[in-house]
């Protein structure tokens, strides 16, 4: 049997015929939605440019890179513009962004690439309160001190029976001037429970991120009941909306989240999620939860990610750093109450002319029998994910003004991309897990094949590092395809190896 590398002259890359005349033509993959690339260069050239320099050595794959610089972008911005869209559509500006990817595909990493100054910020932010901090304490003693002076004091008059009118007038002038505590600039969160979440940004600071790689506070524990998940998406769903939730509590002080800002970017095992939604049965779509996120499902480059020296310098990643860091420290605009007031940001008219064809757009193909109809929930989202977009990057890079025709040109690029990973994961995720996974084997050994110019791959290597670890998950996979003429598996002695259509690396279906 011919290998690939065989297949092609390497004076003329024209495919040997013999080798293709040995197989049939592959039979479609149903309900297959082929991936993309990651479209890098409709990105704002700062950001472009500090997403390939930190994707070239963390090796991570290219849509989880450029996801933890949106979320960083996302992060510094939301706190200072809202985006309107429309007369009465007009919304806040944070992100929440979704990776579905296995373990080690270095998440972290890339979030502590272009998180940084964010976390210096805080750092710096928490050092220089610190006697802001000391005067409230000395302040909230005093005050309960003469509190419980008052409240001793009523105590006593009731066991003598002496009236106490004036220590309670007194007790309430007291209440209304109880020390605030000053408000600490908290934004980078860890998988945080929703609870301590919104009690973060109603007590602490309104704006904030939770960047995390293991998504607890969305997709919870095992034991998590169809209540819990409701009341978590609920919250969710009304910070990326930018309203009011309360919270009630029997045994401590209830409160309110009002004008607070939050970006969202997790990282979820496809295993997870799945499971994810059999315990919530239809709540995270019926209810809009998932619609909201930019979802990329890229391939692993586990395997692929041989050791690379750390560059001396960042020159890329440093402008980006400067420029968040501009913004850091503009003063978040933030009112008594604690609450944000961000400026609006509109679109030129040319912006909004080309947001209303990219909404029509889509619009179209809603209905019945329409390319989005099965995701019709994320699709409606999407305008609204463009234009939050292309208002961060409005303000990177160029700080005020409206929204211009680059900007949205850009930002409508970039979630039209994610939403044809939402319909390529949910298409999939739709499907019996048998086919699901026969997609994802598919799809692995293509890329891998015209990545390494072969079409013959080691079944073990194919179990190590491909999508399908379990075996009998793998070898059923296999079978799919090899019904569909896909691939064979063929046998030298102990060792089986896969053989891949050729006709699939040129032309795929």
């Amino acid at each position: 049997m011919l290998n690939l590398k065989e297949a092609i002259d390497p004076r003329t890359e024209t495919i040997n015929q013999d080798i293709l005349d040995q197989w049939p033509e592959p039979q479609p993959l149903s309900a297959k939605i082929e991936s993309v690339p990651y479209p890098i260069d409709a990105l704002p050239g700062t950001i472009r440019d500090a997403v390939k320099e930190v994707a070239g050595f963390v090796k991570a794959p290219l849509p989880l890179v450029a996801s933890s610089a949106l979320a960083a972008l996302s992060l510094a911005c939301q706190a200072h513009i809202d985006v309107k869209r429309a007369d009465k559509l007009h919304g806040p500006t944070g992100l929440f962004l979704l990776t579905i990817a296995d373990s080690g595909e270095r998440k972290s990493t890339c979030d502590g690439f272009f998180s940084s100054t964010i976390r210096q910020y805080q750092e710096e932010q928490a050092e220089a309160m610190k006697p802001a901090i000391k005067e409230y304490q000395a302040a909230i003693s005093a005050w309960e001190a003469e509190r419980d002076g008052l409240l001793s004091a009523i105590k006593d008059a009731g066991k003598k029976g002496k009236p106490a009118n004036k220590l309670r007038n007194d007790l309430v002038e007291l209440e209304h001037d109880k020390p605030e505590p000053s408000r600490v600039p908290r934004l980078l969160l860890g998988d945080e429970t929703p609870e301590n979440l919104a009690w973060s940004l109603a007590k602490q600071w309104p704006s904030a991120g939770v960047l995390s790689s293991e998504a607890g506070i969305v997709f919870g524990s095992h034991g998590m009941g169809k209540d819990s998940i409701m009341r978590n998406l609920a919250l969710l769903n009304v910070l990326w909306d930018g309203g009011t939730h309360s919270i009630g509590r029997r045994t401590s002080e209830s409160f309110t989240v009002r004008g607070a800002r939050l970006t969202v970017a997790l990282q979820v095992q496809e295993s997870t999620l799945r499971e994810f939604f059999t315990r919530s049965g239809a709540l995270a779509r019926g209810t809009g939860f998932l619609a909201r996120f930019l979802v990329a499902w890229p391939e692993s480059t586990q395997g692929y990610r041989n050791f690379t020296e750390a560059p001396e310098n960042w020159p890329h990643l440093s402008a980006f750093h400067r420029r968040i860091d501009a913004i850091l420290n503009q003063p978040a605009p933030i009112d008594e109450d604690g609450a944000l007031t961000p400026v609006m940001l509109s679109l030129t008219p040319e912006a909004k002319a080309a947001w209303v064809e990219y909404h029509d757009a889509i619009e179209n193909e809603l209905a019945s029998g329409g390319e989005l109809y099965n995701v019709r929930d994320v699709a409606s989202k999407s305008a609204d994910n463009a234009a939050r977009l292309a208002a961060l990057f409005q303000m990177f890079e160029s700080d005020d003004g409206a929204i211009g025709l680059a900007a949205f040109g850009s930002a409508s690029k970039i979630a039209a991309w994610h939403l044809h990973e939402s319909r390529r994961f949910f298409g999939e995720l739709a499907l019996p897990s048998e086919l699901a996974d026969a997609a994802r084997l598919d799809s692995w050994l293509i890329d891998h094949c015209q990545r390494e110019r072969t079409h013959i791959v080691g079944k073990n290597h194919v179990r190590q590092h491909g999508p399908l670890r379990d075996g009998v998950r793998l070898d059923a996979a296999i079978r799919e395809l090899a019904d569909l003429d896909r691939l064979r598996l063929e046998k030298d002695g102990k060792r089986l190896t896969i053989l891949l259509n050729p006709k699939l690396i040129w032309v795929k279906f």
